[in-house]
């Protein structure tokens, strides 16, 4: 009999975890039939005792369905209006509970979260979140899965601390959730508790580390009936006055050193129905968002910047529309919203005694954002942006003008999609639109129109197991032939290339079009292993860049990809992820470009610390860009490695080093990267960090210039020498999770020392130094006088053609200093200081202290901004 019920024992304890999985928890709240709680993190009031305690959660991590080191117990009550939910986090040594206090959505330490999904549709849910300091952090899921920080609800929370362990209570209007009209209602529902000193994560309703979905799993909150819909309705006003001090310079009107500014707008929400939710700003500024940082770009490709404007951050997630399936892709989107108020593209025409004032951004008129869920699945998103007609100020001796350098434009995104079978079927779709409004045919090197639009579907089975997706995209451009023969020649497509037989530059073109697709087929859930097959291809004619962002078309590609994730901890390791994929890649002629691999591991340890490496190589690679229109060059492969250590997170002082090392066949290149960061807490609410970056390399073959030689074309190359340092360092210091003070500050240094001048003979060659002609001493010579080298192929002493030295040093300072407070919820009032410092020299040893001095020598500009806004709600 004893064997008889150890075996029961046994058999019940090792099936208990998949039997937790299908049991879907329940919690019956009530409404509040008296006085409502005062939410001040004490649960004292008689109002509490109507409903019961709930509690019996399990650890999702480390340790998966084992029971959670301390206890976690919650109530929830409604009335008319809001949703009140009150969590006791006991705790055993409360005087370790974690206590940090930062900025919203940037906090550490012990946290509860409540996660809210009212359209119970499997898919949407709505996040709450808060730490032991009374630090608010919230954001949305979609697709049952895709997290988004961006969302910023006005609720309520307050925290305390007992001996007991810690509370909070939080009042969540019902105005913030979306649902439809019904006599009772079922909501998706869920609680988490996150232990900060183990990284113990806990759940009431347990959803499995190896889970394909996470709202579709939460547990039910039942008992809600007789409530109305919220509408909600927002108007926030802003003011914002501002001064500028640059260096005067002595003649030039239009720099006297001190400029004033001021402005004026209005942001504003309104629910449309129940389910979909109209933002809009008018005149809006972002002076109060964080500079971009340093770069120095050597490629033919524009430089991606993370979008920072909070009106296009917030909700970005339902616009973006990946062109290409795969992580090393991820930039390549149907929308880019920094083209909405970008820098203006023209520059007026001057004479040599003119002074000139250009526009630093696009000022945006207005725009509007429609978004949302309905009850039957279809997701809606739809953004109209307009930016005005913008004009460069020319003085000439008192006479003054002005000449556009950006027309007026209209920025239109349509994003649709519909779920089937609670998300096991989605489809989807997107159109965007561009249009120029010219005054005069100064910039109709622009199109006049840019169309895109996009399919998509996705399809899972097997508990989501195994997901397929599938996606094709088509665009049209619209303009004068010399718009058209401008995107023909834009260094994403390159149609003039000498060795592009498949494509041919026509100059009578007024029309460009072009499609793309992909295909993702892989495992994503359920088990240790992962794996899937990638396939994409872009034609030669996409073109999307007015609207969106992409750096090459022309190019078919397959990637596949495994994986093994281990969550539980064993030996010395807490947990552990192994990634290997490769990939290739060929034009639409059929020209096989490239060749890849990589192989990946991460994983932390029991003490905390956490290791990554990876090794990667390329067979070869056909550069059809590197000669900027000329004939592709054929790099030899090459393999790179990098590492990255960082200590246990937890501490007040935390440590990080990453490392890489790269080496191309043939010493065609090599290159090295080091750095480190640090990050001090001395204080509860304060953080300090620093995180400098040295990086180098070499190449054999760099562009420097293309010229002209008996009425063909020269392509002249040089080896490159590249040195760079950047040193990061913040102060992030709250005096209250409303009231904020942050500094940011980074000195950037790039130096680029060519050598080795060279011209390009033979193409393609597979021996990579045949396809060059390096000039003798006798060839080349350099004038000091007009710092160029000339060239003298006919050895006659004359020179045939010359090409400017491109030896440089890049220096640069920037920073940011923000006082942040939300005086009251939605309202805030800020102040912004900003200074940037830069220069150049033609010099391309990097010498660090000569770029100290030259950076410390130059005249910062120094720009000083407060703006307040009001939140209105109706």
């Amino acid at each position: 009999m004893m064997r008889k019920n150890l075996l029961i024992f046994l058999v019940g304890f090792l099936l208990w975890p998949l039997l937790s999985m299908g049991q879907v928890k329940e919690y019956r709240t009530s409404k509040i039939k008296t006085k409502a709680p005062v939410i001040d993190g004490h649960i004292d009031e008689p109002v509490w005792n109507t409903v019961e305690w709930q509690g019996d959660f399990t650890q999702k991590e480390p340790y998966e369905f084992a029971p959670p080191s301390q206890k976690t117990v919650f109530k929830v009550l409604y009335d008319d209006n809001n949703l009140y939910v009150a969590v006791r986090a006991f705790d055993d040594e409360p005087d370790k509970i974690e206590r940090r206090l930062g900025r919203r959505d940037h906090f550490e330490g012990d946290w509860i979260a409540v996660g809210v999904s009212s359209h119970f549709d499997h898919l949407t849910g709505y996040g709450f979140s808060v730490n032991a300091m009374g630090v608010k952090g919230d954001g949305i899921v979609t697709n049952d899965t895709e997290w988004d920080d961006t969302w910023n609800p006005v609720y309520y929370v307050k925290t305390s601390i007992d001996d007991k362990g810690w509370v909070a209570e939080f009042k969540i209007p019902f105005n913030q959730l979306r649902f439809g009209k019904k006599e009772n209602y079922v909501w998706g529902f869920e609680v988490m508790r996150y232990l900060f000193r183990k990284q113990e994560m806990s759940l009431w309703q347990m959803v499995p580390q190896d889970a394909s979905g996470w709202v579709s799993m939460w547990g039910e909150l039942k008992g809600i009936s007789h409530i109305k819909p919220k509408k909600e309705v927002a108007l926030i006003p802003y003011v914002m006055g501002g001064v500028e001090k640059s260096p005067k310079e002595e003649g030039n009107p239009f720099k006297t050193g001190t400029d004033w500014n001021y402005n004026a707008g209005l942001d504003g929400k309104i629910a449309i129905t129940n389910n979909l939710t109209l933002n809009f700003t008018i005149n809006p500024d972002f002076g109060q968002v964080e500079a971009d940082p340093s770069e120095v770009n050597l490629t033919a490709f524009e430089t991606y910047f993370n979008e920072r404007r909070p009106f296009f951050v917030e909700g970005a997630a339902i616009f973006k529309y990946p062109l290409i399936a795969g992580s090393g892709w991820s930039r390549e989107n149907l929308f880019y919203s920094r083209r909405v108020g970008r820098t203006p593209q023209g520059y007026p025409f001057t004479e040599s005694n003119e002074y000139v004032k250009l526009p630093r951004y696009t000022r945006i008129l207005g725009a509007f954002k429609l978004s949302g869920k309905t009850q039957n699945g279809w997701t809606l998103g739809v953004i109209e942006n307009l930016t005005n007609n913008e004009y460069a100020t020319i003085d000439s001796i008192g006479t003054r003008n002005k000449q556009l350098v950006e027309p007026m434009t209209n920025y239109f995104v349509a994003r649709v999609q519909k779920d089937i079978i609670r998300g096991k079927t989605i489809l989807g779709g997107i159109v965007t639109a561009t249009n120029r409004f010219f005054v005069d045919s100064s910039m109709m090197y622009l199109p006049k129109a840019a169309y895109s639009a996009g399919i998509d579907f996705e399809q899972y089975w097997l508990k989501k197991t195994y997901s397929l997706k599938a996606k094709f995209v088509g665009s049209t451009v619209a303009g004068t032939e010399e718009s058209m023969i401008e995107r023909q020649m834009a260094p994403q497509r390159y149609f003039q290339r000498p060795d592009a037989t498949h494509l041919q530059v026509d100059s009578t073109l007024t029309q460009l079009t072009g499609y793309a697709g992909s295909i993702d087929l892989g495992k994503i859930a359920t088990g240790h292993w992962r794996y899937g097959f990638k396939f994409n291809f872009v034609s030669p004619g996409l073109s999307i860049n007015d609207i969106g962002y992409m750096r090459r078309a022309d190019f078919i590609n397959e990637t596949s990809w495994v994986q093994y994730v281990l969550w539980n901890p064993f030996s010395i390791f807490r947990k552990m992820n192994i990634r290997v994929n490769q990939w290739m890649g060929w034009d639409f002629k059929g020209t096989w470009l490239y060749s890849g691999w990589r192989a990946g591991l991460e994983t932390q340890f029991k003490n905390y610390w956490s290791y990554s490496m990876g090794l990667s190589g390329e067979g070869f690679d056909v550069d059809r860009h590197q000669l900027r229109g000329g004939p592709s060059l054929r790099t030899p492969g090459n393999t790179n490695f990098s590492m990255r250590i960082k200590s246990d997170s937890r501490k007040k002082l935390v440590a990080g080093i990453n490392f890489s090392k790269g080496w191309g066949g043939q010493k065609w290149h090599k290159s090295f990267e080091t750095g480190f960061n640090l990050s001090y807490q001395p204080l509860s609410n304060l953080q300090l960090s620093i995180d400098p970056l040295y990086s180098s390399g070499y190449v054999s073959t760099s562009y420097v210039a293309t010229d002209e030689y008996n009425s063909n074309p020269v392509y002249i190359s040089a080896a490159l020498d590249r040195v760079s340092f950047q040193f990061n360092f913040r102060i992030n210091y709250s005096l209250t999770p409303d009231l904020s003070i942050q500094y940011w500050g980074q000195p950037y240094f790039f130096s680029g020392n060519y050598s080795n001048f060279q011209k390009v003979t033979d193409a393609g060659n597979k021996n990579f130094y045949d396809q060059f002609h390096v000039y003798t001493e006798d060839e080349i010579t350099y004038d000091e006088s007009s710092n160029s080298y000339l060239v003298d192929e006919t050895g006659n002493s004359q020179p045939d053609y010359s090409f400017e030295n491109p030896d440089f040093s890049f220096y640069e300072f920037r920073s940011n200093f923000v006082i942040r407070w939300e005086y009251i919820p939605g309202s805030t009032a800020y102040f912004v200081w900003s200074q940037g410092r830069n220069g150049s020299v033609g010099e391309g040893n990097f010498y660090l202290q000569d770029r100290l001095t030259n950076l410390f020598e130059s005249s910062p500009s120094n720009v000083f901004l407060l703006k307040l806004s009001y939140r209105l709600s109706f």
